[in-house]
């Protein structure tokens, strides 16, 4: 039985427990041989071969112990050492690298709750480290992604931990492989021994819906095995469609690789639902409002362009809700008139990129309120305004 300050191999002080499943047990630990006392903290994983633990368990965890020993990414916890004890009991160690902070789980528990812009932007940091595994040669399935899985770190980054479900897709057609994943998160096929890319895409389609909700995917409702959790979220009509694709039962529904997931996440294209009605003509709707202002590979939708009366009659207002923060120059007075005339030409595109709106049609009822409240409030005001600057300028030339 392991015990606080107990010292393994010589070198790592255990701390205190940070887990323990049954079969595997994971410990802070000081590592007494560190160079620098700010990185002597470290995780060790210790498993008992025996009883409960069958081979298949010890083979995850030597799996576990290789592949992370050829890993090399900024956010996935660095290999440090593996050892064996022999003390009555075969003990196997794994030892990394600790990472200060709060899994997305802890956060869950403790109460926080996820916005779409916020989950968008985890969703983006998860993409680029599973394209990472994925694009090694040969490729690592992680297979195991979930929020407990996911450390928020005390530098605001994301970390992908616990690889003790890696698969390396090395191995064999044909061969055996153990069955691993989380309920809820894996997806059909995976349990099946037959994981994929995808297979990584699903998980992670999993955990964000786990973030939005509030609720793990298992209890949520399904339909046709797919999760239903629209009704419980108000999200952008695109980012839904989006986290649909990644959850589709069949792997070949959902997008064959990272990068093609990463692309549709940025641009912001609604995704076509391969359970669409097909006998339809209807027009691919496109909804990448909220893309950035700076961003200019999102094509805005030629319906929404043109003059904004709202953002040129009364630009000193229209600026605050369509977040177009470049119309604060329309109180700078020897460029205040050359700024409303812009916001009153891009005002549209800029509203749309600056923004995430539900729809088109949302975006020109709010633009059309606007114009009506400049014409009916702005263009009074400005009227005045003017008369009185002229006022003035008559009055201080004569």
């Amino acid at each position: 039985m392991l015990q606080t300050e107990q010292i393994l191999q010589d070198r790592y002080q255990i701390q205190r427990q940070l887990g323990n499943n049954g079969i595997r047990q994971t410990w802070l630990a000081k590592d007494l041989q560190a160079t620098e006392e700010k990185n002597s903290l470290v995780v060790v994983k210790l498993l008992a071969f025996g009883g409960a633990v069958q081979w298949d368990d010890l083979k995850l965890f030597e799996r576990e112990g290789q592949i992370l020993k050829q890993l090399n990414h900024p956010f996935i916890p660095k290999y440090i050492d593996y050892f064996c004890i022999d003390d009555h009991s075969l003990w196997f160690g794994l030892v990394q690298e600790y990472i200060p902070g709060e899994s997305l789980k802890e956060k869950l528990v403790n109460g926080e709750r996820f916005t779409e812009n916020k989950v968008r932007k985890i969703a983006v940091k998860i993409l680029k480290i599973l394209t990472y595994l994925h694009e090694l040669n040969p490729g690592v399935l992680h297979r195991d992604i979930k929020p407990s899985n996911l450390i928020w770190g005390e530098n605001n980054q994301i970390y992908l931990v616990d690889f003790g479900a890696v698969q390396d897709k090395a191995a064999k057609e044909g061969a055996t492989f153990t069955v691993v994943g989380t309920y809820g998160y894996a997806p059909m096929e995976q349990f099946g021994g037959r994981a994929v890319p995808a297979s990584d895409l699903y998980a992670l389609g999993a955990t964000l819906i786990h973030l939005l909700t509030g609720l793990p995917p298992a209890d949520l409702p399904q339909k046709d095995l797919r999760i239903q959790f629209a009704d419980r979220v108000s999200l952008s009509l695109s980012f839904e469609n989006w986290l649909q694709k990644l959850i589709e039962p069949a792997p070949e529904q959902r997008f064959s690789h990272t990068h093609q997931a990463l692309d549709a996440l940025k641009s912001g294209e609604m995704v076509q639902q391969k359970n669409a009605i097909k006998h339809l003509d209807i027009k691919e709707v496109i909804n990448n409002s909220g893309c950035g202002l700076f961003n200019k590979d999102a094509t805005v939708p030629e319906e929404i362009l043109g003059w904004n009366w709202g953002a040129f009659l009364m630009p000193w207002f229209w600026m605050w809700p369509n977040n177009v923060w470049y119309g604060l120059l329309c109180f700078i007075p020897q460029i205040g008139l050359i700024t409303t005339i812009y916001l009153g030409a891009k005002g549209n595109e800029w509203a749309w990129k600056s923004r995430r709106w539900r729809s088109i049609e949302q975006f020109k009822q709010h633009q059309r309120g606007w114009a009506i409240a400049g014409i009916m409030i702005g263009a009074p005001v400005s009227i005045m305004i003017w008369m009185g600057v002229f006022a003035m300028l008559i009055d201080s030339i004569f």
